[in-house]
């Protein structure tokens, strides 16, 4: 199971995406996407999330 994006607190700061070391992590108008075939499911990214947006 991927990591998920919560689209209403995503506030398209990036911060996640150079987190991500599998580069799972896209922005879509203005939103993180989190591919789920590249996410290894590490957390990386949740701590990175300045608005929480982000969770397991």
């Amino acid at each position: 199971m991927a990591a998920v994006v919560n689209k209403d607190e995503c506030t398209g700061c990036e911060s996640c995406v150079g987190a991500c070391p599998t580069e799972a992590i896209s922005m879509v108008d203005g939103i993180a996407v989190i591919s789920e075939d590249d996410c290894i499911d590490c957390g990386a990214c949740v701590g990175e999330c300045p608005t929480e947006a982000i969770s397991m």
